[in-house]
């Protein structure tokens, strides 16, 4: 099933060479496959987690109670214990986010080494390598039941017809299946066809990365003709490929640059409703808004380590 062609693409498009990772590492700059969901680092942890913490009222409130305490006409008790109230739950609290974020650098361990079957120009056949490892521009390969580890646009695949089933239940919260298909033009090519393509390998220059789910506008270059990629053509990094043997694409878009990446807004403080009063809704926000909205929510939760 073709895509239609959609708008022109921006001057500032991205070009990815199929099969030359190199190559699209040298002209585009796409970012490393590994993803990183963790809100601290080793150094940047205390005066961040300093700063969010005092975000809550309260605690500031505190905080000059106990500086007035140390006046000695305002003095109610002991100067030094004025601050151990305070500094037990600062305490506390700092030890619970690290915990939380230190479960964050195990998920984002276990996704970044989680296996991918990826073409090898040397070997001309598919090798096992870490998502972290795959390219923009590699052709990757991926079996039935099996999570895709980056955007994929379709080269080809198992079925006759082009068509792959994909489940977005990780990305969108839909349990329904989606038919995503591969060009006519590419469909009977076999994946070592575009190792030997020539001098000037084929290349697919698409939009900047950007976090629309259900858009997607390429084209792809091949035997002096471009033809028009869409949202039907690319699979999307964390959806499952279902009731298709497998589907080989090249990577488009990688790592945080991935649309999954984009819409995760990261691990948000906890913060009570007295906290954090609701805003007053606008009655004309879009549809779009409210939907955009559902899917950052189930992104990070979905993103977000598992309780123990």
């Amino acid at each position: 099933m073709p895509s239609s062609a959609g708008e022109p693409l921006p001057e500032n498009s991205r070009l990815i060479f199929i099969a030359d990772p190199a190559r699209t590492e040298r002209e585009s700059k796409p970012t490393p496959n590994s993803i990183r969901t963790t809100k601290y680092s080793i150094l940047s942890f205390i005066p961040r987690n300093l700063f969010e913490q005092f975000r809550r009222v309260a605690y500031i409130y505190f905080l000059l109670l106990a500086l007035l305490n140390q006046i000695p006409q305002l003095t109610v008790f002991g100067r030094e214990t004025a601050f151990v109230p305070l500094g037990v739950v600062l305490f506390a609290t700092a030890v619970k986010d690290a915990y939380e974020d230190y479960r964050r650098h195990r998920s984002d361990k276990t996704e970044n080494n989680r296996s991918a079957s990826v073409l090898s120009t040397s070997s001309r056949s598919f090798v096992s390598v870490p998502w972290k490892h795959v390219r923009a521009g590699d052709i990757v390969r991926v079996v039935a039941n099996e999570s895709i580890p980056c955007d994929l646009a379709l080269l080809s695949t198992s079925d006759p017809t082009g068509a792959v089933f994909v489940q977005t239940i990780n990305l969108d919260g839909e349990s329904n299946l989606k038919t995503r298909y591969a060009l006519q033009e590419t469909l009977h090519r076999d994946p070592e066809y575009w190792l030997e393509y020539g001098q000037e390998p084929a290349a697919i220059r698409c939009e900047m990365p950007n976090l629309n789910i259900y858009g997607f506008r390429a084209n792809i270059e091949i035997d002096d003709r471009k033809l028009p990629l869409g949202p039907n053509n690319i699979l999307l990094r964390g959806c499952e490929i279902k009731n298709t043997e497998w589907a080989v694409g090249v990577a488009v878009y990688t790592g945080m640059e991935t649309k999954v990446m984009l819409n995760n807004s990261g691990a948000s403080s906890k913060r009570s409703r007295l906290e954090t009063p609701d805003e007053p809704r606008d009655p004309h926000a879009s549809r779009h808004d409210g939907r955009a909205l559902h899917h950052r929510r189930h992104l990070y939760w979905r993103l977000a380590p598992s309780e123990p």
